[in-house]
């Protein structure tokens, strides 16, 4: 599955148009054979990825000695990951983890030699916490033990305690998460066994997964007969953690949620932005940092990007490859898409110490290292959790909530804090059920948007998987353009040899 051919280079080979010269008309006018300029708006894995499939699928077409021009506003690449330093200690603040089977990611890290990081042994911790606001009202073993035995010991134990709760809705959970994960992979077959996808519907139809979009999360799980106490207790807690959203999210949003809290999950050592810093830097991109693009106005046959620097270039094509939600970006033509509200995760980082007193407990080591929290307006965070351990009375903390997190809360939750970071970023679409899609291309020509697939669901892996997409979709519509063109060259060259 993680094997990504290339024989649709060879494919462009066998399609690609001659392109002769024309001189039939009174003027004498000489066509433009310069490059073509690919301008894309976001530095973040969508971007960055669009940067690198161009690269690698355009060999031999019209697209392969194009300029590709990468416009970020901020002053480092990356868009949506990032990370903060702790105590010297550097931490994610944005997207955080990988699963196993994503392979494009996967696929970059071992392109570019980054180094895996896996979870520490307190991340790693099976002691969680469901708390309501009163009370643990599921509280399991943690394990990380010098000895092996005895951890293997607590994860059966904790397993046959969370069945003997939940019971067999825990099978039936992960067999969902698996047919879902099943249907995903299909987008990583061979590329001449996969369409290109003009629109999101299509693609999504195309797996299997469109049908997950039009319920939501909670009458999807009802339908595969997972006990309402398992949704409103673990289910909700998971997509606390990973959307900050109840089980009122779609179904696919969702079902991708509950597939990020399994195991084997990873993240790049140094900060999960390197994958898009490599692909930048090995995708031959130009790339301008600090610099805000204002508009983007199509001039009968291409576009105009203007930015606050006060700069204007002229790209043949255009990607948008951040969310359109909360940019100021002015579109002439106007482009329509539907209304889309991005969720806010105000993520903290503390140094400190945990009150155990605010879970009503004695001791710290009552609490647990992984505390989330039922869907409960009175409850003011989604989640704990600790990063690392320093010592018994040092630690850093990871704390997410939906709105800024105070002084005064922080004091409440915490008996001492040395250090403390904020992040407010927007994550990821509020989702709801039925989902509508904004389309991959904006116009009748070459302008296009990656994060239009954020609606089906939002991470690192599908990001890249869009800008995939895209990449196929610019070389095909780019070729039959091309095409097109070489047609009406050809037949004009005709006319021309035979009046000799």
């Amino acid at each position: 599955m993680k094997d990504f051919p290339i024989a649709i280079s060879l494919l462009f080979a066998l399609l690609s148009p001659v392109l002769l010269p024309c001189s039939g008309d009174s003027t004498g006018g000489v066509e433009d054979d310069s490059p073509a300029t690919v301008c894309i708006v976001g530095s973040g894995i969508g971007g960055s990825s669009v940067a690198h499939f161009l690269r690698n699928y355009s060999v031999s077409t019209g697209l392969n000695q194009a300029k590709i021009l990468m416009f970020e506003r901020h002053e480092i690449v990356g868009g949506r990951m990032r990370t903060v330093t702790v105590a010297g200690d550097t931490f994610e603040a944005g997207g955080s983890i990988l699963h196993p089977k994503n392979y494009h990611v996967k696929d970059f890290v071992e392109r570019f030699n980054l180094t895996v990081r896996l979870p520490t042994p307190i991340e790693e911790s099976s002691a969680i916490g469901i708390w309501d606001g009163k009370r643990f009202v599921v509280k399991t073993f943690g394990s990380g033990t010098k000895f092996p035995f005895l951890d293997t010991i607590v994860s059966w134990v904790n397993d046959l305690y969370l069945f003997l709760r939940y019971g067999l809705s825990l099978l039936r959970m992960s067999s969902f998460i698996e047919n879902t994960v099943d249907n995903f992979l299909k987008y990583y077959e061979s590329l001449e066994s996969r369409p290109i996808f003009d629109n999101v519907e299509g693609m999504l139809k195309w797996s299997g997964l469109y049908n997950l979009t039009k319920l939501t999360l909670q009458e999807k799980l009802s339908e595969a007969q997972l006990s309402p106490l398992l949704v409103n207790e673990l289910v909700t807690v998971i997509t606390r953690i990973n959307y900050g959203q109840s089980v009122l999210i779609s179904g696919l949003a969702g079902a991708v949620s509950l597939a990020g809290s399994g195991g084997g999950l990873w993240s790049v050592e140094g900060g999960n932005w390197q994958m898009a810093a490599k692909l930048i830097n090995h995708s031959d991109v130009t790339l301008h940092l600090n610099e805000k693009i204002e508009s983007i106005s199509y001039l009968e046959n291409h576009y105009e990007l203007k930015s606050t620097k006060g700069n204007s270039y002229k790209c043949d094509v255009t990607v948008v490859a951040t969310p359109l939600d909360e940019v100021d970006i002015q579109f002439s033509p106007t482009i329509s898409i539907p209304k889309r509200e991005l969720q806010h995760t105000h993520t903290t980082f503390v140094r400190g110490l945990l009150n155990p007193g605010y879970f009503g407990m004695k001791s710290l080591s009552d609490v647990p290292a992984l505390v989330g929290t039922l869907e409960d307006p009175l409850i003011p965070f989604s989640c704990i959790s600790i990063l690392r351990k320093y010592s018994k009375t040092d630690m850093t903390y990871k704390i997410f909530t939906r709105q800024p997190a105070s002084d005064s809360l922080l004091d409440e939750l915490f008996s001492r804090r040395t250090e403390t970071v904020r992040i407010d970023w927007g994550a990821y679409p509020k989702y709801h059920a039925p989902e509508v899609f904004a389309p991959f291309i904006l116009d009748d020509h070459h302008l296009y948007y990656v994060n239009a697939f954020e609606n089906a669901a939002s991470t690192m892996e599908t990001s890249a998987v869009a800008g995939e997409n895209i990449a196929r979709l610019i070389i095909s519509r780019f070729m039959t353009k091309e095409s097109l063109s070489s047609s009406d060259k050809r037949s004009c060259s005709s006319g021309l040899h035979s009046d000799s």
